[in-house]
């Protein structure tokens, strides 16, 4: 993507995924996503439906969001193996918002999985 406002860049050290995504904001509103990384197939297929669905979403917004949204995108459980993988785009985005914002903060994944 040309032309974003941040980019952050996280993995999954239990299986080596790791993914860099870039926001464009604007008036605290993500207008686009976009990624690059080598991600495993569960990473790839819960990062497709969960980057349409923040286009459009208030900064604040997302960053409440956490796993159980990631089961309504994908209308089923995670194992508890490839949970961190089904949210490794989420947790990214967070943190990018988090750079983004200069709010000092940075988000793990027991942030975005609670009871991990």
């Amino acid at each position: 993507m040309d032309n974003y406002d941040v980019e952050y860049f996280e993995e999954n050290e239990l299986c080596w995924d790791d993914l860099k995504i870039f926001l464009k904001i604007k008036n605290n509103i993500i207008e686009n996503w976009s990624f690059t990384g080598d991600t495993a197939i569960i990473t790839t297929a819960c990062w497709w439906v969960y980057w349409e669905s923040i286009i459009w979403k208030t900064l604040e917004d997302v960053l409440t969001l956490e796993y159980e949204y990631i089961v309504e995108l994908i209308e089923e459980e995670v194992s508890d193996r490839r949970k961190k993988a089904s949210v490794l785009a989420l947790l990214t985005t967070r943190n990018a918002i988090h750079k983004y914002l200069w709010d000092w903060i940075v988000d793990d994944f027991e942030d975005v999985i609670p009871n991990l």
